[in-house]
């Protein structure tokens, strides 16, 4: 919880690179609030602040997860793919991929699955999701530790013949 808490607290310097301020800001968090809970020793606060720091340098990062707690806040990181996280910049006239291919998820849900503990389910439409859904998620669960964990399901619901892509499973 710590580390999806403050994986993004870098933003406040910078968007870009955000992980590399994040881990400073949250050290001094950390630093802060666990000596305050009375659960932990020494070791094992040592052991939880490093864990939460590499949590969130492997959220946007090329660095592969060691954890699977690291691996879960880096596939969590990219399913905030819904349409209203690009409203803002959709409407000052942006329309990069990014923009339009989140302009096209309409729904993420997630639930118990069938063939995988995890089912991910995504209703798009327009076929511009696909990159939310490869290029962004798959591309975070692929070496997250965790990918044989969570199933995707992409479902274009736009009912018209001109449909590019009609579903998508990973």
């Amino acid at each position: 919880a710590l580390a999806a808490t403050l994986h993004d607290i870098g933003h406040v310097v910078h968007r870009d690179d955000h992980p590399y301020y994040s881990i400073p800001l949250a050290a001094d968090v950390l630093d802060r609030l666990l000596p305050t809970l009375g659960f932990y020793d020494v070791a094992e606060t040592v052991r939880l602040k490093g864990e939460v720091l590499h949590a969130i340098l492997c959220h946007h990062t090329p660095e592969k997860p060691l954890t699977h707690e690291a691996g879960v806040v880096r596939v969590a990181d990219a399913l905030d793919m819904e349409r209203g996280r690009s409203r803002i910049p959709y409407e000052k006239g942006g329309r990069g991929i990014n923009t339009i291919s989140s302009q096209a998820i309409r729904n993420v849900t997630l639930q118990a699955g069938d063939t995988a503990p995890v089912l991910v389910e995504i209703e798009m439409v327009d076929a511009a999701g696909v990159f939310q859904v490869d290029e962004l998620l798959n591309a975070k669960l692929r070496d997250s530790r965790i990918e044989d964990h969570v199933r995707i399901v992409a479902v274009n619901a736009r009912s018209d013949d001109e449909n590019i892509v009609e579903r998508i499973e990973m």
